[in-house]
């Protein structure tokens, strides 16, 4: 759809004025949460164009009925530089057109699969749609794009914003680490803004608006390359003859079918036939629409009507210190699983350290909680937790594992001192402080991250072994990606390799692996060829292969195994 959607509203009127009636099957657009009463009028003061902007607007199938078209005839400038629009038909020229690609086989596909075998999934996601879907639509309307991209969360997530996919990606947007990140999101060991439905939203205005710039005005072709990206689609219309993507056809054609298409989204069914998009994406838009048919009419497709509820509204609350969402919850007198669910983007439900984060709050408590929140000292910001004494832990052990002294974690457990013998199975209290530090001093894992390769320099005091503890490796592959002789002495200064890269059969994975070579592993007691292939990155086979094994039974405890690259 043209970005400029509301300019010349005049000429819109007079460009809708000469078209025929609709389908008859017209889905009328979502009830808002909180609705106009039938006699008010919602009127928008919208700027007028200037004259470097677009001249041109066509409303296409945009506008629907003939109610509509009587509305649209009616309006009238208030004044030399503003014209007055009726809320609805601001809705309907945000609409995407589901009308004309109802009846497509696909389409009727996900509307039967929609009311049978996924129709209590489908009426959990109606049900928490009304929460986000404004929100949504604020954000796409700012953006000058259709509206009902609304409900490319719908069928991403159900407006969850916990989901995560099989591919690893998170929140309501469903928005993979490398795109978040693109689009201005923070994903760390603190914090994932792909659950912060607010952040997360406003970055997927931006993306599809990207995709929609690029693919020539065409929302489903948008929505296409949101699944599958833009690279697959657009090498897709080129393999099509489309040249650019977005002068796949003419608009100076004269095609009576292309001509009618304004949007260019006949483009996407162009390559929904074609072998030049796997069916997945081939999928996305006849789900998209089908999605679209159902939440707009539930009731004409056996739901239930979408609930009115508040729409997603929060007061933010300013923190400047590694905060607790207990003690957030505590000070606001909130219950603890209202907060957690404002703010499931802190992944570790304690606020970053390092500067200012804000916490969501319900509306109407921000300046309460703020003020409770100021008068809690720092020491009892972050709540103390349980540690379970493993086998041969001293109090000296565990409290330099979180980064405190004996005497630190004794003082904090009555009846503790820095020499008494520990039991395993047993408890202490660890203070909140530490609960920092211990995340700040984890390590990014390697094959997380992708810095397999990476170097470690000596510090003063490091050993191999504290360096694989640290980096959540043996000691034997560290001996072996450096070629260090067991027992070597390090020296301050000198650089660890952290594994080495792998080939180019692994480049094309979404994560890159750890390559584990001629590293070998001794077999402890209760260990089996599938869990080592699974820790090392390698198959069974493979395993097999390198060790020359023709079974399982031959794995016995001690017996030490090469572990292939």
């Amino acid at each position: 759809m043209n970005r400029w959607a509301y300019c010349l509203l005049p000429a819109l009127v007079a460009a809708c004025a000469g078209r025929g009636p609709a389908p008859e099957l017209v889905p009328e657009p979502d009830p808002a949460p909180t609705a106009l009463a039938p006699a008010e009028t919602a009127s928008l003061a919208i700027e007028t164009p200037s004259p470097a902007l677009p001249a041109v607007v066509s409303m296409a199938d945009s506008v629907r009925d003939e109610e509509m078209l009587d509305r649209l005839r009616e309006v009238t400038a208030t004044g030399p530089d503003t014209i007055a629009i009726p809320e609805a038909a601001v809705a309907a020229m945000f609409d995407i057109n589901v009308a004309r690609y109802a009846e497509h086989d696909r389409v009727q596909f996900y509307l039967d699969f929609f009311k049978a075998q996924a129709r209590e999934r489908m009426a959990v996601w109606l049900a928490r749609m009304p929460v986000y879907a404004p929100m949504a639509r604020a954000a796409f309307a700012a953006k000058g794009l259709p509206t009902d991209l609304a409900y490319v969360a719908l069928i991403e997530s159900g407006y969850s914003n916990t989901a995560v996919s099989r591919s690893k990606a998170v929140g309501m947007w469903q928005f993979m680490r490398g795109t978040a990140k693109q689009y201005g999101l923070r994903v760390d060991q603190w914090v994932d803004d792909r659950r912060d439905p607010i952040k997360a939203t406003a970055a997927a205005a931006r993306f599809l608006s990207d995709l929609t710039v690029r693919f020539g005005g065409s929302p489903y072709l948008a929505a296409a390359a949101y699944n599958a990206g833009g690279g697959k689609v657009s090498r897709g219309l080129r393999k099509l003859g489309a040249g650019a993507d977005g002068d796949y056809f003419d608009e100076e054609s004269d095609d009576p079918e292309i001509a009618s298409d304004p949007n260019g989204d006949d483009r996407f069914f162009h390559l929904f036939d074609s072998q030049y998009l796997r069916r997945e994406t081939k999928d996305y838009v006849p789900k998209l629409i089908a999605a679209a048919m159902i939440a707009k009419q539930p009731e004409k497709y056996g739901f239930p009507p979408i609930p009115q509820v508040a729409p997603y509204d929060v007061d933010s609350v300013p923190v400047t210190e590694p905060t607790s969402l207990e003690v957030v919850a505590k000070a606001g007198g909130v219950p603890l699983d209202q907060i957690t669910a404002l703010n499931a983007h802190f992944v570790r439900q304690i606020t970053p350290p390092g500067g200012l984060a804000w916490v969501r709050v319900p509306t109407g408590y921000g300046v309460a909680m703020t003020e409770a929140l100021a008068a809690v000292p720092s020491a009892e910001r972050v709540t103390s937790f349980s540690h379970p004494v493993g086998r041969r832990e001293t109090v000296r052990s565990v409290a330099h594992r979180y980064g405190l002294s004996a005497a630190e974690l004794a003082d904090f457990n009555p009846g503790l001192s820095a020499t008494s013998k520990l039991r395993p199975g047993t408890s202490l209290r660890i203070p909140g402080r530490a609960r920092v530090k211990a995340i700040e001093s984890q390590p990014v894992e390697l094959a997380a991250k992708g810095r397999a390769g990476a170097l470690h320099q000596v510090r003063r005091g490091e050993t191999l072994g504290s360096i694989a503890k640290k980096y959540r490796v043996s000691v034997r592959q560290l001996l072996a990606w450096n070629d260090v002789a067991p027992g070597a002495k390090l020296k301050v200064g000198q650089r660890i390799r952290l594994g080495v890269r792998t080939g180019s059969a692994a480049a094309g994975r979404r994560t890159t692996r750890v390559a584990h070579a001629r590293a070998v592993h001794v077999v402890r007691r209760g260990e089996t060829l599938s869990a080592l292939a699974k820790r090392y990155g390698v198959s069974v086979q493979a395993l097999r292969e390198a060790n020359r094994l023709t079974s399982s039974r031959g794995l016995r405890a001690g017996v030490r195994l090469t572990i292939p690259s």
